[in-house]
């Protein structure tokens, strides 16, 4: 099958985070194991989901080192968004292909999965290796447990490609991205006897203010890296749940905030200031009017950030093929910075345009996937 085949039959796999992958990997596994290949996979915890991996071995039957071309499964929801196409059904027009994932990121896969006779056919000297994960979408939960598989197998690749979205251009660095929940506990009261509760809304709103505050100073004062678009670290709250009814004080919220670390910043020491102002000063105010107020804190997601060496061989590879050598660092995270503090340097190189991505009507150009194809040829043949 060709690529196009191939988007289309990945596309009609409702992939969603919050669905199993499943389907859409045993179908991948079973078409790898057609070609005399051994592909494995790796769960996660409930049997749900699964990471595959699997080497196209060498001209003389080496596994051993070779480039990884990593990909994510999952895709994000439709929900609420104004389609003018069946999100699951590839549809083409107008020299693109519209589709969920089509672009992020089942493009690349379906590249990938249509040259594997081509590539088992060149005289390589070295492997090539597929890693397709499951919930990138939902904070990169997939690719650690095939990593940590990886490690146990004593799988050693030289290099690796993740190819997200990128217009076929070569990105050398993204921020980190780091997810965490924070449960508030109060004291439930009616709103006419507000000194005899504990307003956990109101606490909420004291904690959600400092963390703008700190998002203020690095705004302000930086460190910056004016190759990102965004040349800062960021950070937001972006959900918020809390109370029960207009005259009841709220005894519980809940929000979730992030921020997004340049290469080079430390997460732990940004998530410190958080939990010291937490502890220092607003636990203990919460405590003064109700002795058992509690703040938790639990990191939801992370997925560290990525700088690759311009001396790695794979940047040097990845330049040449695509003779790309202008610096891009994007502000979106993806799974190769899990890669890179594996050990394994990587750089991120894919078909189509990350402003396509997520959107209604998602799609990606014909001529990117013929971009991809071509790249992906050049690369096996100078392995």
């Amino acid at each position: 099958m060709n690529a196009r085949q191939w988007l289309e039959r990945l596309v009609a796999f409702d992939t969603t985070s919050r669905h199993s992958n499943l389907a859409l990997i045993e179908d991948l596994r079973d078409a790898l194991a057609g070609h005399g290949l051994k592909p494995w996979l790796a769960h996660n915890a409930e049997g749900s989901k699964a990471n595959l991996f699997v080497t196209l071995p060498a001209a003389d039957g080496n596994e051993a080192g070779g480039i990884v071309l990593s990909g994510h499964t999952d895709v994000v929801p439709v929900d609420g968004q104004n389609w003018t196409t069946d999100p699951f059904k590839l549809t083409e027009r107008d020299g693109k292909l519209y589709g969920r994932g089509s672009c992020d990121m089942k493009g690349y896969i379906a590249t990938a999965m249509s040259l594997v006779p081509t590539f088992l056919s060149q005289p390589r000297k070295k492997p090539l290796h597929f890693a397709f994960s499951y919930d990138e979408e939902v904070g990169c939960v997939g690719a650690p447990v095939m990593l940590r598989a990886l490690r146990e197998r004593g799988i050693h690749p030289e290099g690796c490609i993740v190819g997200e979205p990128t217009g076929m251009q070569v990105v050398v660095a993204h921020k980190g991205i780091n997810l965490f929940r924070c449960a508030l506990q109060g004291c439930a009261a009616h709103s006419s006897l507000t000194p005899s509760g504990c307003n956990a809304i109101e606490y909420a709103a004291r904690l959600i203010v400092r963390i703008r505050e700190i998002a203020d100073r690095f705004k302000a004062e930086g460190p910056y890296d004016n190759f990102f678009d965004v040349p800062f670290t960021t950070m937001t709250t972006n959900q918020i749940q809390g109370g029960i009814a207009v005259n009841t004080i709220p005894q519980a919220c809940n929000f979730l905030y992030e921020f997004r670390n340049l290469p080079g910043a430390r997460p732990d020491e940004i998530q410190a200031e958080v939990e010291a102002y937490v502890r220092d000063t607003l636990l203990p105010a919460m405590k003064a009017e109700f002795g058992d107020a509690r703040i938790d804190i639990d990191a939801v997601a992370a997925a560290p950030a990525l700088e690759a060496s311009e001396q790695a061989a794979i940047t040097e590879l990845v330049r040449g093929l695509t003779r790309d050598n202008d610096t891009r660092k994007v502000a979106y995270g993806t799974e190769a910075g899990l890669f890179q503090a594996s050990g394994i340097p990587t750089v991120v190189c894919g078909p189509g345009h990350i402003r396509h991505a997520h959107a209604p009507d998602e799609f990606v150009d014909i001529d990117q996937l013929e971009s991809c194809e071509r790249f992906l040829k050049q690369l096996s043949a100078a392995t």
